[in-house]
């Protein structure tokens, strides 16, 4: 079963659910608004996949962080961070066995997912 991660009015996690109810995938939904991130989960996150690929740097929460939080580089500070300030990961997050995914592409979750 897939764990998703992401804040329940995101337009974008909102699509990849229904994506997900429309083919019949299984899955756990994490608002991570209501279930807090644990630093531990975002470092195992970190371990999998580059802090390129996980922080949405395009957010207004990006955005708002001071210079120096920006130029965060190491994986304990950016997992502390992240786990702080959840809305600065690429939304939906989804965990798949091992795998670790940010974002919705509709060709590439048909892929891995169905």
């Amino acid at each position: 079963m897939l764990r998703v991660y992401g804040i329940k009015n995101c337009d974008t996690v909102k699509k990849s659910l229904k994506w997900l109810d429309k083919n019949e995938v299984a899955y756990e939904f994490i608002d991570v608004r209501q279930q807090p991130l644990q630093k531990e989960t975002v470092s195992g996150w970190l371990q999998k996949l580059p802090a390129e690929s996980l922080l949405n740097k395009r957010s207004t929460s990006w955005r708002n962080l001071s210079d120096e939080q920006k130029s965060v580089v190491d994986a304990n500070a950016i997992a502390e961070l992240v786990a702080e300030q959840p809305t600065l990961f690429k939304r939906p997050l989804v965990e798949s066995g091992q795998a670790v995914h940010c974002g919705f592409n509709e060709k590439l979750w048909s892929e891995r997912y169905l």
